[in-house]
């Protein structure tokens, strides 16, 4: 009876109508679908046919259901129907007509995808491998090329190692193309190359290294070439990790080569150099060891690169009048579409990067010789770069923390030690940035004071004051964004929970207003950041109870209600809800003793909340707390 509606489904494909055809070919997808179905050898054939011819249908909504059918025919024919379609779409793919290629390269691509066992993929990978090496490397068209290369590329990087006689025609098949006239043939090339890489056997891949590096070691190659063979390099090393160790000798000091010598229109050669350098930091931790030094100075002389802009910002200063004028600066930046030196400058960060997360013996170092180049560099005028040198900082600071967790800062050689002196230099820097009119640049700036703050969790004291007109902008300023409010949120959150109350006390009538605004905020996340950080404010304006250093009375009343009105909102997100239980418990355990008429239209709500099954374990933490306070008092 199925097998009865599958041919009358079939029947309907090949009609003239258009729509026909559509709802046809639909009613077997979800035929297909069904765990139920099976068909017989005769019942495989019709499919097969008929989906294959209508992949070539001039109905573009019909060709795309009949390669979603696909997916479910793959698992529901016969091993030998499958190949027979795939051998069926590589010919199409070769030698059909050009409107049919892009279909039959997807068609092919949905059909590796499905295949999952291992004797298929040995069946597919024998016949596939040799038809798509020979659309390669025959005199096809450059599209015909790059639609062979990118599905051998899928085919090698799932069943690479299922036939392993073949690598080394495959290798070398795939290296002739690194020559290639055409640059897109050459990408694809080396894309397909670094598939293939992982299965190669050790003498293999370094037949294969020895030939790029020969071809390297030609200066008077076609600067397009060279470039090609620096990504060939540096994606294997991306490939194959720790085995390209062996033949770092010869890559590191043509790469460190070309990169100085390169002509100073060549950004991409330099930019390849400097990626590929990163991955060998990253991936052979133990080879490179001997040529650390030179990577980090060369890493160090090009993240400054700018041979196109002159900088007219080297008197840095954090005078409230000079505002007006870094906006205008920042407005009237140097801008060149051509430019291309920011690319180099980014991948300068990032090989930076890659050497303090896989060296952090050489921490000191770092301190010492790109701390303050980092520093220096927050005034990138690229803003995707300066967010990677803010990351690059920020991994400098992760990794001193984790590398000096429970040392002290006595000795003069200890990362710690170092980062303390350049605080005031950070600081500065990061002052200026939080002037900036662009809304991803302070929020970097703030993710740069938070890791510093944990790191150095004292080290703000003397430096709050001239970063509390930032966090007041970030959180007031009608154009900040909830990402930017959310990071100034935590940033003061932080610091205050690190620092010593006093350091705060002068700064709390500034703070307080833009804080308790931001309990209001429509969006819950910096509504529930804003509680958080209110409450370190409450512990803030009194420490202790004996002692009254600053008189907390006039906030009172305002923070009481600003978390009221949360508190007693039944329709908020549940975070929102903790957090306002959590901020009111701490208000009345600080501030009970001067609350008493409020306190019994507050403490209801709390029961109440102890009541719902979601709330009550927050509910019950602050009934504990306040009891604490009551006996205590």
């Amino acid at each position: 009876m199925a097998n009865m509606n599958i041919t009358g489904i079939l029947e309907k494909m090949t009609g003239k109508d258009k729509d026909y055809r559509y709802m046809a070919t639909s009613d077997l997808l979800s035929e297909l679908n069904k765990e139920s179905f099976k068909a017989d050898q005769d019942l495989e054939s019709k499919l097969t046919n008929i989906i294959l011819q209508q992949l070539e249908d001039a109905s573009g909504d019909v060709s795309g259901l009949a390669v979603k059918c696909l997916a479910p025919l793959v698992k529901k024919v016969s091993e030998d129907r499958v190949v027979e379609m795939t051998d069926k779409l590589c010919d199409k793919l070769l030698n059909g007509k050009e409107q049919h290629r892009d279909i039959a390269s997807i068609a092919l691509k949905t059909i590796i995808v499905e295949v999952t066992t291992a004797s298929l993929s040995e069946k597919i990978l024998v016949s596939l491998a040799p038809q798509l090496i020979n659309g390669v490397t025959s005199g096809k068209s450059a599209e015909i090329k790059c639609e062979c290369l990118d599905i051998l590329g899928d085919v090698l990087h799932r069943f690479g190692n299922v036939i392993t006689k073949d690598h080394a025609f495959m290798l070398t098949a795939l290296l002739t193309q690194l020559s290639s006239t055409q640059a897109s043939v050459r990408k694809k090339s080396v894309s397909c190359i670094a598939s293939l890489a992982p299965c190669l056997s050790d003498d293999l891949l370094a037949n294969a290294t020895s030939e790029v590096v020969l071809l390297l070691k030609n200066k008077r190659a076609k600067s397009e070439i060279t470039r090609t063979n620096i990504q060939m390099i540096g994606a294997l090393s991306r490939s194959v990790g720790y085995r390209f160790g062996p033949h770092l000798a010869e890559a590191v000091p043509l790469l460190i080569s070309y990169c100085t010598s390169a002509s100073e229109n060549d950004e991409e050669l330099r930019e390849y150099s400097l990626q590929a350098l990163e991955s060998f930091m990253l991936r052979c931790p133990r080879d490179i060891s001997p040529y650390c030094d030179g990577i980090l100075n060369l890493a160090l002389e090009y993240v400054s690169y700018d041979p196109n802009y002159t900088d007219s910002m080297e008197e840095d200063t954090d005078d409230e009048v000079q505002d007006e004028e870094d906006d205008d600066e920042s407005a009237n930046e140097y801008t060149d579409d051509e430019d291309a030196s920011w690319k180099v400058r980014r991948a300068s960060a990032k090989c930076l990067s890659a050497i303090i997360v896989s060296r952090p013996q050489m921490l000191s170092k770092m301190y010492q010789e790109a701390c303050p180049k980092l520093i220096d560099r927050f005034r990138e005028r690229e803003e995707n770069v300066k967010m990677d040198i803010f990351n690059t900082f920020i991994e400098l600071l992760r990794q001193t923390g984790n590398v000096t967790k429970g040392q002290g800062d006595i000795d003069e050689s200890s990362p710690r030690w170092l980062l303390k002196q350049e605080v005031p230099k950070i600081v500065k820097s990061i002052n200026r940035q939080l002037r900036e009119k662009s809304i991803k640049t302070k929020v970097g700036a703030f993710s740069v004071l938070k890791e510093l703050v944990v790191v150095l969790p004292d080290c703000l004291a003397d430096h709050f004051g001239s970063l509390v007109p930032g966090i007041e902008k970030a959180l007031n300023d009608k154009s900040s964004t909830s990402n930017l409010k959310i990071e100034a949120l935590a940033f003061a959150r932080i610091v205050m929970a690190s620092h010593s109350p006093f350091v705060f006390h002068p700064y709390i009538q500034a703070l307080s207003g833009p804080i308790l605004s931001a309990i209001g905020d429509r969006y819950y996340k910096v509504t529930a950041e804003a509680l958080r950080v209110c409450g370190e404010l409450v512990r803030v304006l009194r420490p202790n109870f004996e002692a009254r250093s600053i008189d907390f009375r006039p906030y009172v009343s305002p923070i009481y209600k600003a978390i009221l009105g949360r508190l007693a909102n039944q329709d908020q997100d549940q975070e929102v809800k903790e957090c306002a239980i959590s901020c009111m418990s701490l208000v009345i355990a600080t501030f009970g003793d001067g609350l008493q008429r409020e306190l019994p239209s507050c403490l209801p709500i709390l029961v109440d909340r102890m009541g719902n099954e979601i709330t009550r374990l927050t509910a019950v933490k602050v009934i504990c707390g306040d009891c604490e306070f009551t006996s205590s008092d």
